[in-house]
């Protein structure tokens, strides 16, 4: 059996069955007394025959079913042997690279994980500590992704590694910010990796990105310059790392889930929030540009946005609809939040 995928189908097994009354496996007919294809039937002894269901075909002799608890000693006894056979490999792998391990933390320049906060400029390097915690994760990660919808091709990268955790029972927690729910790649990615049993929320607005392992260690990017992906630093201060874990906690319980049966329920909110973001940046004077930075947006979608908000409020300008703003908010008692 592969990944679920039975062994034999249904036709399969009514054919064994079959054979069974018989005693024994005549391909016309068995094609007869199930109705089926006489080629297809054949295709059906030549898999019960692989399985050591059936005995082998020779001339002059009838093709017999065989006992089934015999053909499966014989098929998993060589896969018992490969099984342990492989266990002894990784018990080596496993004894012969840790017995390194220390001398590699005692080189001069140490590990990042060591040291309570590292700042990594190498982005390859960043990525070898990601994955040595990822390795050796066995409760939880948590992480933000800003910035909406996610490239498809990170995508791909992150649900190999998400799957995994997942299947070494890790559990699974992402924040994204609302406007990911646009993204049709994000969306196809938030389903497989929940129907699998991630969790993942959406929120209005994330401040910037962050992934903790264990709450042991966590990785906050650095403020990125050009197109290059930016450096990390890479956080083993329990306080620090405490806190960080604390402020995901907060973000997290506000988060709308990101469920694809209740995509269309859960739209008004969603939007509702993000215009009330929008309204919010607008009144404090924020540029077009950084408002769609904020929210996770293309800068002509904020646009859109900021355009349907002015019209609802009848402003002509982006002054006159400061001042709206500023009266409804005084009116609303929220001057200076």
């Amino acid at each position: 059996m592969t990944d679920g995928i039975p062994l034999l189908g249904d036709l399969a097994v009514k054919a064994y069955e079959t054979a069974l009354l018989k005693g024994r496996f005549d391909d016309e007919e068995i094609a007869t007394a199930l109705g089926a294809d006489t080629t297809a039937v054949e295709e059906i002894r030549k898999s019960l025959q692989d399985l050591h269901l059936l005995s082998p075909s020779a001339p002059g002799r009838p093709v017999v079913p065989l006992d089934p608890e015999v053909a499966e000693a014989e098929l998993v006894t060589p896969l018992e042997v490969e099984i342990g056979r492989r266990r002894r490999e990784i018990g080596r792998i496993h004894e012969e690279l840790r017995s390194l391990a220390a001398d590699y933390r005692a080189r001069p320049n140490g590990s990042p994980a060591d040291v309570p906060i590292t700042v990594l400029d190498d982005v390859e390097e960043v990525r070898r500590e990601i994955d040595r915690a990822r390795y050796g994760c066995t409760q939880e990660r948590m992480s933000l992704q800003s910035g909406g919808g996610r490239p498809p091709e990170l995508l791909e990268a992150d649900r190999e590694h998400t799957l995994e955790l997942l299947r070494r029972g890790v559990r699974v927690r992402t924040l994204y910010q609302h406007t990911a729910r646009t993204s049709l790649a994000t969306r196809t990615y938030v389903q497989e990796i929940s129907r699998r049993g991630a969790e993942v929320r959406t929120v209005d607005e994330l401040s910037e990105r962050l992934i903790i392992y264990d709450r042991r260690i966590a990785f906050i990017p650095k403020e990125r310059t050009g197109r290059q992906p930016p450096g990390a630093a890479v956080i083993t201060e329990p306080t620090v790392v405490g806190y960080l874990a604390r402020t995901f906690e907060s973000v997290w319980q506000i988060g709308r889930p990101f469920e694809m049966d209740q995509q269309t329920a859960e739209y008004p909110q969603v939007a509702e929030e993000v215009r009330h973001s929008i309204i919010r940046l607008m009144a404090l004077g924020l540029k077009d540009e950084v408002i769609a930075r904020r929210l996770g947006m293309a800068t002509r979608t904020c646009r859109r946005h900021i355009s349907a908000v002015m019209e609802e409020m009848g402003a002509v300008s982006r002054f006159q609809a400061g001042l709206i703003i500023g009266r409804e908010n005084r009116e609303n008692g929220d001057v200076g939040r």
